[in-house]
C-alpha cells in the first residue's frame, strides 16, 4: 500500500476504535445524565462538532427518499440503541443489549439479498445461524441453556431488549436502503441533530431523573460527542482513500472490542459462554459478508 493508502486506512480503524467506546460511555452517561438526557446531550454535542467538521446540514442538498426514508431509519436507530443501553437495568444487562446490536452485519447481507437483489453463496445461511446462536448465547447468561430461561431474562427488561433488537433490524435496512437512495450524498449531520431535537421533545415531555452533573460524566459526555463526530469523519476519509477490504474485515470484529472496552470501562467480569457468544456473532457475520464477497 501507498503511504497514502495506509494513512487512510488507519484513518478507518480509527473509527473503529472510537466506535467500540460508545456501548460503554453510552451506559456510563446514562447514569449520569439519565436514559433520555443523557443520550440527548451526547447527541447535541455530536451535531455541534459534525457542524464544525463538515459544516452545517443542508436538507435540499440530499435526494428527498433519502433525506425522508434514510433520515428517520437513522434517527430510529440512534435513539433504540442509546435508549436501550441507558434503559438497562444494570450494566451487565447493558453489555448483553449492546452485543444484541451486532446483529446488524449479518441483517444487512440477508436484507441485500432480497432487497438489492444481491448475490450470495449458501454460507450466507450458516452465517445468520452462527449469529443468531451467538446473541442467544450472550442473552442466556451463565449456565446450562433452556427456553424459559433465556425468555426470563428477555421479560426482565422487555421495552429494553425491545429497542436492542429493533436497533439491529432498523441501521440493516438503512445499510442495505441508504446506498440505492442517497446518491452519494451524506445527511448524517443533519440526521443528529433530528434525532438530538426528539431525545429533547422526549425529555420535556415526560417525568426523567434529575441530571447529576459532575466533572466524571461531563469530560465523558465531552469526549463522547467528539469522538463521535471525529469517527465519522475518519471512517469516510478511510473508506474514500484507504484499503476497503482491510476496513470491511476489521470492523466485523468490532463486538469483541466493543466487549473488552465495555467490560473494562464499567468495570465486569462476564462470564466465558459470554465470549463464546460474541465470538459466535463474529463468526456468522464474517461468513455472511463471504457469501456476498464471493459473488460481487
Amino acid at each position: 500500500m501507498t503511504y497514502t493508502v495506509q494513512r487512510a486506512t488507519l484513518a478507518g480503524l480509527g473509527a473503529i476504535l472510537l466506535w467500540s467506546t460508545s456501548v460503554g460511555l453510552f451506559r456510563s452517561i446514562a447514569e449520569h445524565f439519565g436514559p433520555v438526557g443523557g443520550a440527548a446531550l451526547i447527541y447535541t454535542l455530536s451535531t455541534l462538532f459534525l457542524c464544525v467538521a463538515t459544516g452545517l446540514p443542508r436538507p435540499r442538498a440530499l435526494p428527498v427518499r433519502y433525506l425522508w426514508t434514510g433520515g428517520a431509519l437513522f434517527v430510529g436507530y440512534e435513539i433504540c440503541l442509546a435508549l436501550a443501553i441507558g434503559l438497562a437495568h444494570t450494566r451487565s444487562q447493558a453489555l448483553e443489549l449492546g452485543m444484541i446490536n451486532y446483529l446488524w452485519p449479518s441483517l444487512t447481507v440477508l436484507l441485500a439479498r432480497y432487497i438489492n437483489h444481491q448475490r450470495s453463496s449458501l454460507l450466507l445461511w450458516p452465517g445468520l445461524l452462527l449469529a443468531c446462536l451467538g446473541v442467544v448465547q450472550v442473552l442466556k447468561g451463565e449456565g446450562d441453556w433452556s427456553p424459559e430461561l433465556l425468555w426470563h431474562n428477555v421479560q426482565d427488561n422487555p421495552l429494553a431488549y425491545g429497542l436492542a433488537f429493533s436497533a439491529a433490524i432498523i441501521w440493516a435496512l438503512y445499510c442495505t436502503l441508504t446506498r440505492r437512495i442517497s446518491e452519494g450524498k451524506s445527511g448524517v449531520t443533519l440526521f443528529f441533530a433530528v434525532t438530538a431535537l426528539v431525545l429533547w421533545l422526549k425529555f420535556a415531555s415526560s417525568t426523567q431523573p434529575s441530571m447529576q452533573v459532575t466533572l466524571s460524566g461531563s469530560l465523558q459526555l465531552l469526549f463522547m460527542g467528539l469522538s463521535t463526530a471525529v469517527a465519522y469523519s475518519l471512517w469516510n476519509h478511510g473508506i474514500q482513500h484507504g484499503n476497503m477490504t482491510l476496513l470491511a474485515t476489521a470492523s466485523y470484529f468490532t463486538p469483541v472490542l466493543s466487549a473488552l472496552l465495555a467490560t473494562l470501562w464499567l468495570g465486569l467480569r462476564p462470564g466465558t459462554d459470554f465470549w463464546w457468544g460474541v465470538a459466535l456473532v463474529v463468526c456468522g457475520s464474517l461468513l455472511c459478508w463471504l457469501a456476498t464477497r464471493h459473488h460481487a
